[in-house]
């Protein structure tokens, strides 16, 4: 007699990145081991009779816990962040750990890993920012760190003290090359952006809405076409992230006719946000400071067609929260004399799945295994999380189940972040995931909270497949 499931989720309609289908699931020692009709009965049953049976959601474009500044604190921690995207539907999270200048890649992790383990309710693996190139970080620490599974890293073209220039940038590139790794890139051009804010101070305009006009459509198209030719010149792969609009779109439209393999990433801010958003009242417009910034209505329907035209190969948060009234946060001292001094940022990661679900799927944009593809499925090929990101036999039970007819309206007060504001405060939302799995283990059920701060475990990552 086979040994009993550890729990089945019956009955659903189960959802891959290819194939829609009802079936039971059945789990044991935290696999998925049987996909099929009738299954026996598990230690514990979840009916999932008109609910979708979803891979759990895989954000891999998350900021926590990141030195912001002096004076500026990031809003979650990895308990806070990780709750989060465990109500969102998530199962997975990538953070960013960054070098700060001076500092060891190997350090930075050292630091970061005490802040996450026992902290979490996600599984968890983490990109590298390199910062400071030096010989022996590109020779030696960045070849070593790959080995050891830490397999993609993120350059900047903008941020001073963050950004590096095209040599650095080569040279990072190179690294990717020699080890397989997957370079991620922030476009803009800062040389640009520091201009034009020259030109809003000297006439006065320091309000939050200038972030959006100092950051204009150009300066990201720019730096993309350079990011793109840069590793056309090292002959890598390359990961162009949070991209806002249709000009950069082309650019990697074009990238790719030349025969370059170039992953695209977009996110909520693009589709649902404006730069109208960032002309609030009373400095309300602080709120909706990220970067790249959110465009005009145009923008949103380029992103859209890329996330349905498959230019897009990937759709995440970029959560960077910080508070809105708090001096460590938005309304620092700084902050409330200029755009320049509010940190850049804005909390997303529990609202993504939710959004793109509502938007995208209910409202016809999307299909059901577009979504898996896009929330789940390609970030693990990508980054390789070789057992993450599909419902079939031998994956990890990271599982999330959806009921398509809940009705929600997005309050900051329902979510789980650490921040004291939504930037998708009001949008009414159908369709949200009630219960969610990792790894087996039943953590969130009919909305609540039943598993442990330290469930979630660090992930060590294989070279990606793209």
């Amino acid at each position: 007699m086979s040994e009993p499931f550890d729990l089945v989720i019956r009955g659903g309609t189960v959802a891959t990145a290819s194939d829609v289908f009802t079936a039971d699931v059945g789990i044991r020692d935290g696999r998925i081991v049987q996909i099929g009709e009738t299954l026996a009965e598990g230690r514990q049953d979840i009916d999932a009779a008109g609910r979708y049976v979803l891979p759990g959601g895989i954000d891999s474009h998350v900021h926590i816990s990141q030195p912001s500044g002096d004076g500026i604190v990031m809003a979650d921690d990895f308990e806070s962040g990780t709750r989060s995207a465990l109500f969102g539907g998530n199962t997975t999270v990538l953070p960013f750990c960054l070098q700060e200048k001076g500092q060891s890649l190997r350090a930075a992790l050292t630091a970061y890993h005490a802040l996450a383990d026992g902290n979490c309710y996600t599984d968890h693996s983490f990109h590298m920012i390199v910062s400071d190139p030096t010989a022996s970080v590109l020779g030696q620490e960045l070849p070593a760190l790959v080995a050891d599974g830490y397999t993609s890293f993120k350059v900047f073209m903008t941020y001073e003290g963050l950004r590096l220039n095209d040599a650095q940038i080569l040279e990072t590139m190179d690294v990717a090359r020699r080890t397989g790794a997957l370079v991620m890139v922030h476009c803009e051009n800062e040389d640009a952006i520091r201009y034009l804010i020259g030109r809003h101070e000297a006439s006065g305009d320091v309000a939050p809405r200038a972030h959006a006009t100092t950051r204009p459509i150009v300066v990201e198209r720019e730096a993309t076409h350079r990011a793109l030719s840069l590793a056309e010149v090292v002959d890598v792969p390359v990961v162009i992230v949070h991209v806002s609009n249709g000009a950069a779109i082309d650019e990697i439209r074009a990238a790719r006719a030349r025969g370059r393999k170039v992953i695209g990433e977009t996110c909520p801010q693009y589709l649902v946000l404006t730069a109208d958003d960032l002309d609030g009242m009373d400095w309300e417009g602080a709120k909706f400071v990220c970067s790249p910034p959110p465009r005009d209505t145009a923008s949103q329907e380029a992103c859209w067609r890329g996330l349905e035209t498959g230019v897009f190969d990937l759709f995440s948060s970029d959560h960077c929260p910080f508070r809105y009234d708090d001096p460590a946060g938005k309304l620092n001292p700084k902050g409330k004399t200029s755009f320049r001094h509010i940190p850049n940022g804005i909390p997303g990661v529990e609202t993504r799945l939710p959004i793109l679900f509502s938007e995208g799927v209910m409202k016809g944009r999307i299909d059901l295994s577009r979504f898996v593809a896009l929330t789940a499925t390609n970030h693990a090929k990508v980054y390789g999380l070789e057992r993450k990101g599909r419902i079939a036999v031998g994956m990890d039970a990271d599982i999330a189940i959806w009921d398509p007819e809940a009705r929600r309206t997005i309050r900051h007060a329902d979510l789980h972040d650490g921040a004291d504001y939504s930037p998708y405060e009001g949008i009414e939302i159908r369709g949200w995931p009630t219960t969610v799995v990792l790894g087996g283990k039943i953590m969130v059920r009919d909305g609540t909270l039943v598993g442990a701060k330290g469930d979630g475990h660090y992930r060590a990552r294989a070279l990606p497949t793209i």
